[in-house]
C-alpha cells in the first residue's frame, strides 16, 4: 500500500519527534550540579555564589546569621544555610541537609575567612587560635566532612587563599601565616584526591572589595591603639593609614569569574591570581621569583642561569 505524501510527511515527523524524546527527558533528568560556598553572606564569598548560582548550579550558600541565610535562601538556585565553619555540628548539618537534597555535591568553595592586624610579636595566642581556627582548620574540616560526596561526583574543590599565600608583609603576618599554610592545605589535597577524580584550585585575589577589609581595618586600629608607646607605634600608625583604603578598593567580579572557570573549564588550573592593580601581580611574582633565587644560593647543588632558565622554559611549556 502506497502512501500518500501528506502520510508520509506525518510519519516522518512522528518519528522523529518519538526519537528526540529519550535526549529530553535525558537532559531533563540530569540532575543540577551542586555547591557548597562557605563565607557566603558577603564579599568575594557572596558574589561567587551569586555567579554561580547564575550560571546554573545550585549553591548551598553558608553563612551565620538568620538574616543573611534567609536573604541568600530568595536567591534563585540558592539555599541558605547556617554555617559555622569552626563548629563540627554545623558543618555534619549541612552535609546531612545536602544528603536529604538527593543532588549530591560536585564542588566546594572555602571562602570563609577572617584577618588581623598588628605585629607579630604583639599578637597574643588567642588571636592567632582565631584565625588559624577558620582561615585554616575551617577548610580543612568542611573539606573532610563533605569528601565522599566529592569522590562520588569527582568534583571539586575551590579554595579562596590571597598573594598574601606568597607575600608576607609587616603587620599582617598572622593573616600570612594562615594563607600560607591554605596554599600547603590545597596543593596536598589535588595529589591526594587525584586519583578519585577530584581536583583542587587556589585563588588567589589581590585588593577587592569585602568585609575582610573592614574586620582588618578594625583590628588594626586596635593593633594601632595598643601599640601606642611601643618600637611598634609609628608603624602600625602607618599600617592604619594604609588600610584606610579599602572602601576604594574594587568589586570582586573577576575572582568570581576565577572560580566558574574552576567549575566549569575541563582542565581547571591548580592556581588562579587575580588582581585588580598590576603593580600588585608583579609584587607577587617578584616575591616567587625571589624565594627560587634564595634556594638555589649558596649549596652544593645550585643550578647555574641557563639551567634556571631551561626549568622556567619546561614550567611554561606545560601550560600550552
Amino acid at each position: 500500500m502506497r502512501l500518500s505524501r501528506r502520510a508520509l510527511l506525518r510519519t516522518a515527523l512522528v518519528a522523529a519527534a518519538t526519537a528526540s524524546l529519550p535526549t529530553l527527558a535525558a537532559s531533563q533528568s540530569a540532575p543540577q550540579r551542586a555547591v557548597l560556598v562557605t563565607g557566603a553572606s558577603s564579599g568575594i564569598g557572596r558574589t561567587i555564589a551569586e555567579r554561580l548560582a547564575k550560571e546554573g548550579f545550585y549553591v548551598y550558600a553558608g553563612a551565620r546569621q538568620a538574616d543573611d541565610i534567609a536573604e541568600l535562601s530568595k536567591i534563585p538556585n540558592m539555599k541558605g544555610v547556617r554555617l559555622d565553619v569552626t563548629s563540627n555540628a554545623e558543618i555534619s548539618a549541612v552535609v546531612q541537609q545536602i544528603q536529604r537534597d538527593g543532588r549530591g555535591l560536585y564542588g566546594l568553595v572555602n571562602n570563609a575567612g577572617i584577618a588581623t592586624g598588628g605585629p607579630l610579636v604583639m599578637t597574643e595566642d588567642e588571636e592567632l587560635r582565631r584565625v588559624l581556627d577558620v582561615n585554616v582548620m575551617g577548610p580543612l574540616r568542611v573539606t573532610r566532612a563533605v569528601s565522599p560526596l566529592l569522590i562520588a561526583s569527582k568534583g571539586r574543590v575551590v579554595t579562596t587563599s590571597s598573594i598574601s599565600g606568597i607575600l608576607s608583609g609587616a603587620m599582617l603576618g598572622v593573616y600570612s601565616m594562615s594563607k600560607h599554610a591554605v596554599e600547603a592545605f590545597s596543593d596536598a589535597l589535588g595529589a591526594e584526591m587525584a586519583q578519585f577524580g577530584v581536583t583542587s584550585s587556589l585563588i588567589e585575589p589581590g585588593n577587592y572589595r569585602s568585609d575582610i577589609g573592614k574586620n582588618t581595618m578594625s583590628a588594626a586600629v586596635a593593633a594601632a591603639e595598643k601599640a601606642k608607646g611601643t618600637p611598634f607605634e609609628a608603624a602600625m600608625q602607618n599600617f592604619v593609614r594604609a588600610m584606610g583604603n579599602y572602601e576604594n578598593y574594587p568589586a570582586p567580579d573577576s575572582v568570581a569569574s576565577a572560580a566558574l572557570h574552576a567549575f566549569t573549564s575541563p582542565t581547571p588550573r591548580p592556581r588562579y591570581m587575580v588582581v585588580p592593580a598590576a603593580n600588585q601581580g608583579l609584587a607577587t611574582i617578584r616575591k616567587a621569583m625571589d624565594e627560587l633565587v634564595q634556594l638555589n644560593q649558596g649549596h652544593p647543588f645550585s643550578y647555574d642561569r641557563d639551567t634556571l632558565v631551561k626549568m622556567l622554559d619546561e614550567a611554561l611549556a606545560k601550560l600550552k
